[in-house]
C-alpha cells in the first residue's frame, strides 16, 4: 500500500517541480506528466491499453468541451472589447470609482471574480478579471497571480452551485443542509481572502492601513449573504448572490469614500482625469460582458422554462470503455462556452464590428491560445487516468490510515490535492467525498463536516492547479511563466490549508448545523 502511494505521487511530485523548480513551461511539463501517469496505469495499476487510452479521450472530450472552449470565450470577449475600444472605455470607468489599486482588486478579482465563478466557472473568473487589471496598467504576472488567490472560496459554488450538487449526489447527503456547512466553514476564510489581497498587492500588512473597513464589508458583503441563502435555498445562488452584493458594495463605497488615494504608490499608473462617460457610452462597452451575463443566467437551471428545451440538444456517447463507465454528455448550447461566443458575436455587432471582423478576431484568439490548449488538455486527460485507474485512490488511501483520529486536520489537503490534479472543485468532490464521508463514519465525526472539508480545501487547491494557472498565463499573454506564478501561489496555499485543517479540526464537535 504504502510503495503504491509512493509511486502514486510521482506524476504530482513531477509538475511540483517541473514548474516550480525546473521553470519548465506547462505546454512542455504537463505532457510529460500524461506520459509517466498513462505508463504508470497500465503497468503498475494494471489498466488495460483500451482502459487507459479511454480514459484519456473522455478527458480530450471533457478539457475541449466544456473547459477549453470557455477559456477561448472568455479571451475572445476580452479581445473584441480591446479591439473596439470598449476597454478603454471601461478603464476609464473603474478609475473613475476609485484610482486606488487596492480597492480596484477588490472590486474585480474579488467581487466581479466571485460574481462570474458563480454563473459560469471553468476558467472565467480568472481570465476575464485578470486580463483587465492587465489592461488597466497592473503587471501581467501580479494579476495572474491575484486572479489565482481570489478565485478560491468563490469556487465552492461556482457554476450555479455545481460542486455542491455534486458532491450532495455522490454522498447522498441533503443538498441544503450541506449548502450551510460549507458557507459556515467557508466564513472565516472569506473574510480572510479580501484582506490578503490588499496585503499582496500594497506588498506589506501597512496596505491595509486605510481601507480596512472596505476591505471588511468587501468579505461580509460575501459572506453573509451566502449563508443566508445556502441555508434557506440550496447550493445553486449562494455565490451569484455573494458575489453581487459584496461587488456593488464595494463600488458603492469606493465610489463616495475612496476615489482617490492620497498615498501615490497605491494609485494605479493610467489614470483618467476631466473625461466624462456618457450613460450611452458605458452601456455600449459593457454590452457583451451584459449579454454575457444575462444569457448564462437566464439559460441555466434556475430558468427551467429556458433551460430544459436548451438542455435537451446534446450528445450522449460512450468514450471510457472500462467498469462502471457513464456516458459522456456534450451539452451543445447551455455550455458557457457557446453562451459567451454568442454573447460576444451580438455584443459586437450591436458596437458596429462586421460579423466577419468579429470571426477574424476569435481565430486570433484560437492561435493565441494554442499553448494554454496543449497544458489543459495534459492536465485534464491525466486527471482522467488517475481517477479511473485508482491512483489517486491509493493517495488518499494512505493518508486516511496513517492519520488516524487526527484525519480532520488533512481532510482539507485531500481536497486540494483532488482540485491540483484535476482543475476542478467538482472533480474533487466526485474523487473523494465518499472518502471523506465514510473517514467521518469510521471515526465518529458528522459526515457533513467532513464532506464540506473537501469543497473548503478544494477552493485551496485551486490556485495551484495546472489549469487555473494555464487561464491565467493565457488571459495576461503570460505562456510560459507558469513556474513562476506557481512558486508565488503555493506559498497562500499552504498557508490556507493549514489554518482549514486547524478549523476542521478544532471545531469537528460542534453542533454548530
Amino acid at each position: 500500500m504504502y510503495l503504491y502511494f509512493l509511486i502514486a505521487c510521482i506524476p504530482i511530485i513531477w509538475i511540483m517541480i517541473s514548474l516550480g523548480k525546473l521553470k519548465i513551461p506547462g505546454y512542455k511539463a504537463c505532457p510529460i506528466a500524461l506520459l509517466i501517469t498513462f505508463l504508470l496505469s497500465i503497468f503498475v495499476w494494471k489498466m488495460s491499453i483500451k482502459e487507459a487510452v479511454t480514459s484519456g479521450l473522455e478527458g480530450v472530450a471533457l478539457a475541449l468541451w466544456p473547459i477549453v472552449i470557455i477559456i477561448i470565450a472568455a479571451v475572445f470577449t476580452y479581445n473584441l472589447s480591446v479591439h473596439t475600444g470598449s476597454m478603454e472605455t471601461i478603464k476609464k470607468m473603474m478609475t473613475s470609482v476609485t484610482n486606488d489599486k487596492r480597492i480596484l482588486v477588490l472590486i474585480l478579482s474579488w467581487g466581479f471574480g466571485g460574481f462570474l465563478e458563480a454563473i459560469s466557472g471553468f476558467g472565467t473568473a480568472i481570465a476575464i478579471p485578470a486580463s483587465i487589471l492587465a489592461a488597466l496598467g497592473f503587471e501581467p504576472v501580479f494579476a495572474a497571480i491575484i486572479c489565482l488567490i481570489a478565485n478560491t472560496t468563490p469556487t465552492a459554488f461556482g457554476a450555479i452551485g455545481l460542486p455542491v450538487t455534486t458532491l450532495a449526489e455522490v454522498t447522498n447527503l441533503d443538498v441544503r443542509q450541506l449548502s450551510y456547512v460549507i458557507t459556515l466553514q467557508l466564513f472565516i476564510m472569506i473574510l480572510i481572502i479580501p484582506f490578503a489581497l490588499v496585503i499582496i498587492t500594497g506588498k506589506s500588512s501597512k496596505a491595509i492601513k486605510g481601507i480596512f473597513g472596505i476591505t471588511l464589508v468587501s468579505g461580509l458583503g460575501f459572506a453573509l449573504p451566502q449563508i443566508f441563502v445556502a441555508k434557506y435555498m440550496g447550493a445553486e445562488l449562494p455565490g451569484v448572490i455573494g458575489g453581487a452584493v459584496s461587488m456593488g458594495l464595494t463600488i458603492v463605497i469606493a465610489n463616495k469614500f475612496y476615489r482617490n488615494t492620497k498615498d501615490p504608490q497605491y494609485a494605479v499608473k493610467t489614470v483618467y482625469k476631466g473625461e466624462e462617460i456618457s450613460p450611452k457610452k458605458a452601456l455600449l462597452a459593457w454590452t457583451p460582458f451584459i449579454l454575457l451575463f444575462l444569457f448564462i443566467i437566464l439559460c441555466s437551471p434556475l430558468f427551467p422554462v429556458i433551460y430544459e428545451p436548451l438542455a435537451a440538444v446534446k450528445t450522449s456517447v460512450y468514450i471510457y470503455k472500462g467498469v462502471n463507465a457513464k456516458p459522456y454528455i456534450f451539452s451543445w448550447l447551455v455550455s458557457p462556452g457557446t453562451l459567451i461566443i454568442i454573447a460576444t458575436y451580438i455584443g459586437g455587432i450591436i458596437q458596429g464590428v462586421k460579423f466577419k471582423e468579429i470571426t477574424s478576431i476569435l481565430f486570433k484568439t484560437l492561435k493565441q491560445m494554442s499553448k494554454s490548449v496543449i497544458t489543459i488538455i495534459s492536465i485534464v486527460v491525466l486527471a482522467k487516468i488517475m481517477g479511473y485507474s485508482g491512483i489517486i485512490k491509493s493517495i488518499a488511501g494512505v493518508l486516511v490510515l496513517v492519520t488516524g483520529r487526527f484525519y480532520p486536520f488533512i481532510s482539507p489537503i485531500i481536497g486540494a490535492l483532488g482540485t491540483f490534479v484535476t482543475g476542478s472543485d467538482t472533480s474533487a468532490n466526485v474523487l473523494f467525498g465518499g472518502l471523506q464521508v465514510e473517514a467521518a463514519k469510521s471515526i465518529g465525526i458528522n459526515p457533513y463536516w467532513l464532506a464540506a472539508s473537501n469543497v473548503m480545501g478544494g477552493t485551496a487547491g485551486k490556485m495551484i492547479s495546472p489549469q487555473s494557472i494555464a487561464v491565467a498565463t493565457a488571459a495576461t499573454g503570460l505562456a510560459g511563466s507558469e513556474g513562476k506564478i506557481f512558486n508565488s501561489t503555493i506559498k497562500v496555499c499552504l498557508a490556507y490549508v493549514l489554518f482549514a485543517g486547524l478549523l476542521v479540526f478544532s471545531c469537528k464537535s460542534l453542533l454548530i448545523f
